[in-house]
């Protein structure tokens, strides 16, 4: 019986997609607007929220994995069942994901048994929230020295855990904890200074 991706181990997944740090590419942009394109006419207008590019290759300027991660919100009442059959009639691979948000589910493309064939994107599919990642990115995108820490911390990862994608995910998780921690509470923080400006001219106006 042959061996499908679901049967390899985190070991044999390292050994067969090491961790291999790309320099920026001006097309990652484009490669993501014709993924979200495709997952509008594969999923449907009417289940999908929301799509946002995720992850290193939505930040300008850093080497990163050349994988394009996309955050797709369906509503709480779309029809998974029907979503997943789609996808996999697309050629997207299904991975159920127990420990993330709902509706649990991953999508991935470019993977096979043999090593990656084409462009890999992951979809990571999620009924709405507020999200950390969106928060992550903006921050290093307008953040150019913050940007910089994390392609050094991911460059010295890579040379330390090129075949243990475990180890290197987690080795990332304090940086990004941290960061999206102070990316939300500035956003939070500039929300408030708005809204009492707000509220201190309309005060202003009703005394003239």
């Amino acid at each position: 019986m042959n061996k499908t991706l679901d049967d390899l181990t985190t070991e044999e997944l390292g050994k067969l997609f090491p961790i291999t740090l790309s320099a920026p590419q001006t097309n990652w942009n484009i490669l993501f607007e014709q993924e979200r394109q495709q997952l509008i006419q594969v999923i449907g207008e009417s289940f999908i929220l929301r799509i946002e590019h995720i992850g290193s290759t939505a930040i300008p300027g850093i080497r990163a994995k050349p994988t394009i991660d996309i955050l797709a919100e369906i509503g709480a009442d779309s029809n998974c069942s029907q979503i997943i059959n789609g996808m996999r009639n697309a050629h997207y691979h299904v991975i159920p994901r127990p420990k993330n948000p709902a509706p649990h589910l991953m999508f991935t493309k470019g993977y096979t048994i043999k090593g990656y064939n084409g462009q890999a994107v992951h979809i990571h599919m999620r009924y709405p929230g507020d999200w950390d990642e969106i928060y992550f990115r903006d921050y290093l995108r307008g953040n150019e020295t913050v940007a910089r820490e994390y392609e050094q911390l991911k460059t010295d990862l890579e040379k330390k855990f090129k075949y243990d994608r475990e180890a290197y995910t987690e080795g990332k998780t304090d940086f990004v904890t941290r960061i999206s921690a102070r990316a939300k509470f500035e956003h939070n923080r500039r929300l408030h200074d708005r809204k009492q400006q707000k509220t201190e001219q309309t005060a202003i106006n009703g005394y003239f």
